[in-house]
């Protein structure tokens, strides 16, 4: 028999290199990964007239909240232009607002209609059920820009051209995504707490809304959150079909607002505050939940 030698008192093990090199990629890596969000907020921080000047510069170029202001509309029009801006009033809160709605509507009318269609794949015996299953499933592998300008000309036809509902209708039925997410857990859930509930004499309605779902209270909260978030960083579809402050969201606002560009160049430091500040919700939503996504992902069998 052997026997494993304790290393002496006061002796240090050796660091060993491949453990080092690995936690400094690790440190390059989230480095990189976070430099493209200080440099946003270097620039949304500096005055839009002098930054061609400090290009070079790693902090805000002559501090100023200038950008924030524009962007709130808590500047006049001369004193925009003066500070680098176009002068063009900026509805930020209508944006807000709008991208609020949508994403709401969107994730509250996907995640409830995925939940149903999961159900019924995952519990409901019926003729062909697998098969209509994957031939949903290979919606998968249609790029969503095939879609456009089939749900532009419905869109049209029902008269909902630069409306809220006509941007978020697309998406609020469901998608083979959220559906396989959903089938994935429910197919995990025990049969003898839906049976016991069966012979009860609950119907499959009831068991749906007083048993399944408050079961999967936990990948029902994650897909709503990623279905939030990707909702509200949609940008091309927006595009397409508003075209007024009525229904503009904010990824499609960013855009006019780059768009209104002063004599002396793009208003970099007001556009970079507006990015911020669109972005800053989604940053804070994921980072909150980040462990529940990635554990409910994992518990659903998504690899």
């Amino acid at each position: 028999m052997t026997t494993a030698t304790a290393p002496a008192p006061g002796v240090k093990r050796r660091p060993r290199i491949g453990r080092g090199l690995a936690w400094a990629f690790m440190v390059l890596v989230i480095v990189v990964s976070l430099f493209p969000f200080y440099w946003v907020l270097r620039t949304a921080l500096s005055d839009n007239n002098a930054l061609y000047a400090g290009g070079d510069s790693l902090g805000p170029v002559q501090f100023s909240w200038g950008g924030f202001q524009r962007v709130f509309g808590l500047q006049t029009g001369q004193e925009a232009i003066d500070a680098g801006g176009s002068g063009q009033p900026i509805a930020f809160w209508r944006y807000l607002l709008n991208s609020v709605l949508v994403a709401t509507m969107v994730t509250a009318g996907q995640v409830f209609f995925s939940a149903m269609a999961a159900y019924a794949f995952a519990r409901l015996r019926w003729r062909h059920r697998d098969k209509v299953f994957a031939v949903f499933l290979a919606g998968l592998m249609i790029p969503a820009i095939f879609t456009l300008l089939p749900n532009f000309v419905l869109i049209k036809e029902l008269g909902l051209i630069d409306t809220v509902l006509g941007i978020a209708l697309p998406t609020m039925l469901m998608t083979p995504f959220a559906v396989f997410f959903l089938r994935q857990f429910f197919l995990g859930i025990s049969r003898e707490v839906e049976e016991a509930a069966l012979v009860e004499g609950a119907s499959k309605t009831r068991i749906f809304f007083r048993l399944i779902l408050p079961i999967s209270a936990a990948p029902i909260s994650t897909l709503s959150i990623l279905t939030y978030i990707t909702s509200w960083n949609e940008y091309f579809w927006p595009l397409m079909v508003s075209y007024t402050d009525r229904s503009r969201v904010l990824t499609v606002a960013l855009g006019v607002f780059k768009s209104q560009k002063p004599q002396a160049g793009p208003d970099w430091a007001g556009l970079m505050a507006a990015t911020l500040v669109a972005a800053l919700p989604m940053l804070l939503l994921f980072f909150v939940f980040a462990r529940r996504i990635v554990n409910s992902i994992g518990f659903s069998g998504i690899k």
